[in-house]
């Protein structure tokens, strides 16, 4: 007895899938896509960024410097004060000398900035460059601990003692007396207290040659 059999079964090889050319074209495109994303929403976003710094720093020195009846800003060039900027004015760094009604200047506001505990601490600054006496201090910029360190922005009293304060300053744990080179550092914030009385030290010792011969030169 013949036994017929059917056909055998056949087996159908399994997917190899996508080729590699085609997976690494998808991810770089989508990496394009990401990027041209990124760049758009940055060029988007810049402008306005900008503005808002700008407009904070403006309300900033207009603070430190008691609301002067007219301002002017000078420009750092080649370690020099100028009137007239080189190059970008938004990328030199700049002094902004505060007037009275009676066209007498009553102070000169800066930024300055160094590392404090945990980032770079921004201040603007308004003293008096002839004795250096300070006209006040605001911070623009910081990261120090929440609850500590930011008390360098947010605890009046710490900020208050700038107000009147003589550079070079001096960090200690409670003034004595009427001292007015002296402030009182925060409990638990010393790093961070320490930073600003520097950063202050440290712009006002420079920025005061600097306006004593821009001054000079100034003087006809």
């Amino acid at each position: 007895m013949t036994h017929s059999h059917g056909a055998a079964p056949t087996t159908e090889l399994p997917d190899a899938g996508t080729p590699s050319w085609r997976l690494l074209a998808t991810l770089g495109g989508s990496g394009a896509l990401a990027g041209l994303l990124l760049v758009l929403a940055w060029q988007w976003t810049t402008p306005s960024i900008t503005a808002h710094r700008a407009q904070v720093e403006q309300a900033a020195v207009a603070e430190v410097l008691k609301v002067p009846a007219r301002m002017d800003t000078l420009y750092v060039v080649d370690g020099k004060l100028t009137r007239t900027p080189v190059g970008d004015p938004a990328k030199l760094e700049r002094l902004v000398e505060g007037f009275d009604a009676q066209g007498k200047r009553s102070g000169v506001a800066g930024r300055a900035g160094e590392p404090g505990f945990a980032d770079v601490v921004s201040v603007m600054i308004g003293f008096d460059p002839a004795d250096g006496s300070l006209l006040g201090m605001k911070i623009l910029g910081q990261k120090e601990t929440p609850g500590l360190g930011d008390k360098i922005e947010k605890d009046s009293a710490f900020v208050g003692q700038f107000t009147g304060a003589k550079a070079p300053l001096t960090g200690v744990k409670a003034r004595s007396g009427d001292n007015k080179s002296q402030v009182a550092t925060i409990t638990g914030a010393t790093i961070s207290s320490r930073t600003v009385i520097r950063i202050i030290n440290n712009a006002v010792a420079r920025w005061q040659p600097m306006l004593a011969a821009y001054d000079r030169e100034a003087k006809p």
